[in-house]
């Protein structure tokens, strides 16, 4: 793709209407399955790596990580952003945000390598030093893709963001799982780490045909950085917020401590890694080209919070019930501690994954500042929760984490809608029922496995045992959710609304719908597939 004409004015891949909603779901659609692919690399790596690997090497990579990733995300959270949602955007101002993101990515990177030494001092383990050095090239490395990834999201190539991401992916594990495999213990983690930012870089630059030019004074630069850096101030407060938890648990207890709550942690954030954020590009990139008072945001944003809903509901209560078991038959017997611990996280998916769409509003009506105000706000309280949780050990903490979300979630899309006239109402209305479902599913499926304990899929033990459990109790949730929706919503509407998405957003399932079959389970139904 080359993003700009000889003019420099850039080429859009849609002026709106029809076409921009099109290319919007497909762009959902491609996102999703490219997400699903990248949870079967992430799959076998863990599956992989975690009988290669002790709790102790993920540990001492993630006393590392926890301060890398927030400045390897510098630009990649803030200039996309930027990029994405400006109403027009030239070679010259695109320049110069190139210039700018990947001086600061230099600068980081060598401050990142000299403080080693300090974090290795903090933890209390020398080998953290070494680790600094050989992460902090990730910054360097990852700063370079970012405009060229922003461009080519900004004119929808959504296709060709998601393939380099699951070649990066790739890459990255194969490297990991034959270092790991050759002896290299953590070290192989590192390698992981630094092959996939080099891999998406090579990928992007080869997609998006822009060379940048020189820096030169342009209007509009001054806005888009702070824009950039509102956006990166909420990630910051944000990750502040969500890491807080390794820092403190690493801290106040050892590595493999660490090692074992970072696993279940990651089954508790993978939901929202491979749904939400993925689609946050996808969501801001549709709705910031819609009128922000239009009866047509409103419908748009709506709907997506629904099927948000309704997926996150059903993974929460589904995971809750079989959480133990699939750490069991992933990592193996010696993480046991993690299944425990996960046992905590559970309740907390469904709205999380809610919880992580406000940001939504605040990007596409272009309001960055107010996202990281409430990002402070975030930070202070989920800080709070973990203090008083940490005397309870790794267990607290996840109960901290699922209590953080319960309570801020309402205030969250209060202050997020207040701009636009918004209110939280609207959003009560359109995901409630999901969440009685789940409870009501959950608590019956809850009640009929411990009624029976003498079938056969709950007495196996090993990972044939697991397996059945995990098939046999995920089969009886589903369709006790599915009846629960289909009672709550009287009828199928919602049910057709996410598989009328589903057909949209494949390319090759263009499938039409008669008329008969919006009335067969109720009133409401042929309404369901109306963005």
């Amino acid at each position: 793709m080359k993003p700009f004409d000889a003019s420099g004015a850039f080429r859009p891949a849609s002026d709106g209407g029809d076409e921009l909603r099109r290319l919007g779901v497909r762009g959902a659609g491609v996102t999703v399955l490219s997400q699903a692919l990248g949870l079967a690399v992430q799959v076998i790596a863990t599956v992989v790596l975690a009988r290669l690997l002790t709790p102790r090497d993920f540990g001492v990579v993630t006393m590392v990580t926890t301060f890398s990733l927030l400045l390897v995300n510098f630009g990649l959270n803030g200039f996309t952003e930027a990029v994405v949602q400006r109403d027009a955007i030239d070679h010259f101002l695109a320049s110069n945000l190139f210039w700018i993101n990947i001086g600061a990515g230099l600068l980081l990177t060598i401050a990142f390598a000299a403080a080693g030494s300090l974090l290795a001092w903090f933890y209390g383990d020398s080998r953290v030093a070494h680790v600094a050095v050989g992460l902090s090239v990730t910054i360097f490395l990852t700063s370079a893709s970012v405009l060229h990834l922003a461009l080519l999201k900004r004119n929808m190539r959504f296709s060709a963001v998601s393939a380099t991401d699951i070649l990066a992916r790739g890459v990255s594990v194969a490297a990991s799982i034959f270092l790991a495999w050759a002896g290299w213990g953590y070290w192989a983690l590192v390698a992981g780490a630094v092959a996939q930012p080099l891999t998406t870089s090579i990928g992007a630059w080869s997609l998006c045909r822009w060379i940048p030019s020189l820096p030169r004074r342009v209007a509009g630069t001054g806005s888009m950085v702070r824009f950039a850096m509102h956006t990166y101030g909420n990630f910051s407060a944000n990750y502040f917020a969500r890491n807080m938890d390794n820092v403190l648990v690493g801290w106040r207890f050892n590595a493999q401590s660490l090692g074992f709550y970072k696993k279940a942690y990651d089954l508790f954030a993978l939901s929202a890694s491979q749904l939400v954020s993925p689609l946050t590009v996808v969501a801001v990139s549709t709705l910031s080209r819609l009128n922000r008072n239009s009866i047509q945001y409103r419908r748009y944003l709506l709907s997506a919070l629904a099927a948000v809903a309704f997926v996150g509901m059903g993974l929460r209560a589904d995971l809750t019930l079989v959480g133990k078991d699939v750490i069991r038959l992933l990592l193996g017997p010696a993480w046991e501690p993690s299944g425990r611990i996960f046992t905590f996280f559970g309740p907390g998916i469904g709205v999380m994954l809610l919880y992580g769409t406000h940001g939504w509003i605040h990007l596409s009506i272009g309001r960055a500042d107010r996202w990281f105000r409430w990002g402070v706000v975030e930070f202070v309280v989920t800080g709070l929760l973990f203090i008083v949780a940490l005397p309870w050990g790794p267990a607290g903490i996840a109960v901290a984490w699922t209590a953080s979300f319960w309570i801020l979630t309402i205030p969250a899309f209060w202050y997020a809608g207040r701009p636009i006239q918004f209110g939280v109402v609207p959003v009560i209305a359109a995901v409630w029922k999901y969440l009685v479902a789940s409870l009501l599913a959950g608590c019956a499926s809850a009640v009929i496995i411990r009624g029976f304990p003498s079938l056969s899929f709950v007495a196996v033990s090993g990972p044939v045992g697991a397996v059945s459990r995990i098939a046999a109790i995920s089969a009886l949730f589903g369709a006790l959710y599915l009846g629960a929706v289909i009672l709550l919503h009287q009828g199928c509407a919602p049910l057709y609304q996410v598989a009328g998405l589903l057909r949209e957003m494949v390319p090759w399932a263009q499938f039409s719908r008669s008329p008969a079959d919006a009335a067969t389970c109720g009133p409401g139904a042929s309404e369901a597939l109306t963005l």
